[in-house]
């Protein structure tokens, strides 16, 4: 069985020195299974598993470095500590060649072998964590995990397939709140600089006088209280990818800099004058209008151009009402999970209403209101009911009526939900459960509505002129 501290096979054909280091092993808190032979061992790990190989080099048989090579086959980062003979260092030579993580020689001392085996078992659990860390980071950063079935964002997706193994330089544009770095990140998960830095800055939040520091790094001395070097973000971004949010609020002084960065991938800190290279890829966000800052003065045309070689717009929340649904419930389940709150359900209503909600703070807002719901729900609570939501989401202010195109006279209310029903139709190509699902509202319910559709159309009159009841 494994101790607190991790698994530990030792494979040695010498009793006294295998009973030996089992027992210093297990003292110091290690869980260990020891095998007088290659095969038996090396069967053991196949079913099992464990955090570290410490084996012998010289054995009848199957030797160490056959045992090595066959383990390492199976799992690859797998540590594994060897030991040999006195006077046989090249075999141990070899054995760090085969992807040992360290020897010892004999006679074996146990002290330092308890040194050696917490050292590779940390090493084994520390590259665990980067691959897992990464796999997860993959994992949410994937586009995959960007939802949308609304039209707009399947184009979204759709440029992110095709900007993301690009080098170029990205301008996102879109409202506070739509997810602006999750694009941003998932563009770096996906491209070939995924194995080196993503580092984003607010150029928003960092004062003017500090902001060129942080981005290009300073010498010792370059102003008060810089007693020391500092590596700026394009420094430690090299070979990964820099994302500025907020770039329209970048001081004009700056950007005639950050454009020399851009073009010439070089730089110098400041009070510096050594000019140094990198190679960064530059994603940039804003959430105003930079044509009009452009006509304005206060941002460089030609920034402007060097930043928008590719540009993705995400669309506001409000103008895809489809895909509330989808991420009510993606941040539902999240949510549950992390409260530990397995049981609680969301009634359909709930979903219903905030889908017609007009979500200014866009995806934001909505993440941050399930949150709260579940959060706040109380232990008896079974489902989320319209009387958890707060008042202002149960009586949404009316949104804004876009007139008809032929009389320029306010749409009604049927004529925007018959607009909405009918396109949702056609993304889902008449599958009609799942229309339902994105609007949020119930099968029995889009059935009706369509029926009525139809009867209005064969009875010549406009569908809006019907009065639905409710189910």
């Amino acid at each position: 069985m494994a101790g607190s501290k991790g698994l530990v096979v030792v494979i040695d054909d010498d009793e006294g020195n295998r009973k030996s280091i089992e027992m210093a092993l297990r003292k110091d808190g290690y869980g260990v299974r020891s095998f007088a032979s290659g095969p038996q061992g090396l069967e053991y790990l196949k079913e099992n598993g464990a955090d570290l190989l410490v084996t012998d080099l010289r054995m009848p048989g199957m030797d160490g470095l056959e045992v090595l090579k066959v383990a390492k086959l199976h799992d690859p980062g797998l540590a594994v500590l060897v030991i040999t003979g006195f006077g046989s260092v090249e075999s141990a030579v070899d054995a760090m060649k085969q992807g040992a993580d360290d020897y010892l020689q004999k006679p074996v001392n146990l002290v330092e072998l308890r040194k050696r085996v917490a050292a590779a078992v940390e090493k084994r659990r520390l590259a665990q964590e980067v691959r897992q860390l990464r796999e997860r980071l993959e994992e949410k950063f994937s586009f995959g995990t960007i939802i949308g079935a609304s039209r707009a964002m399947q184009q979204v997706l759709h440029q992110l397939s095709l900007v993301a193994p690009t080098r170029s330089s990205v301008l996102i544009i879109g409202e506070s709140g739509t997810g602006k770095e999750l694009i941003a990140n998932a563009l770096h998960q996906n491209s070939p600089r995924k194995e080196f830095r993503f580092l984003p800055i607010n150029c928003a939040a960092i004062p003017a006088d500090i902001l060129e520091s942080e981005l290009f790094g300073h010498e010792r001395g370059a102003f008060t209280g810089a007693v020391q070097r500092k590596a700026g973000k394009f420094e430690l971004a090299d070979r990964g990818t820099l994302f500025l949010d907020e770039i329209g609020e970048l001081p004009l002084a700056l950007q005639a800099k950050l454009l020399r960065g851009l073009e010439d991938r070089s730089f110098m800190r400041v009070g510096g004058t050594e000019t140094i290279t990198v190679d960064v890829r530059i994603i940039a966000a804003t959430n105003s209008n930079l044509e009009a800052r452009v006509a304005a003065g206060t941002f460089r045309n030609d920034l402007y151009y060097r930043l928008k070689v590719l540009t993705i717009e995400i669309p506001p929340l409000r103008e895809r009402p489809e895909d509330v649904p989808l991420l009510a419930r993606r941040f539902f389940e999240s949510f549950k999970a992390e409260n530990s709150r397995p049981n609680l359900q969301v009634s359909p209503e709930v979903i219903e209403v905030l889908t017609q909600a007009r979500w200014e703070g866009n995806v934001r807002e909505l993440r941050n209101l399930i949150e709260s719901l579940v959060i706040l729900a109380g232990g008896d609570t079974k489902v989320i009911t319209l009387e958890h939501l707060p008042e202002n989401y149960r009586t949404p202010p009316p949104a804004p009526v876009a007139p008809r195109p032929e009389t320029g006279q306010p749409r009604t209310m049927e004529e925007i939900e018959k607009e909405a029903i009918l396109k949702t139709l056609e993304q889902t190509g008449g599958n009609r459960t799942r229309a339902a699902d994105l609007l949020g509202i119930g099968l029995r319910t889009l059935q009706r509505k369509l029926r009525e559709y139809e009867q209005a159309q064969g009875e010549g009159r406009p569908a809006s002129d019907s009065h639905p009841g409710e189910d």
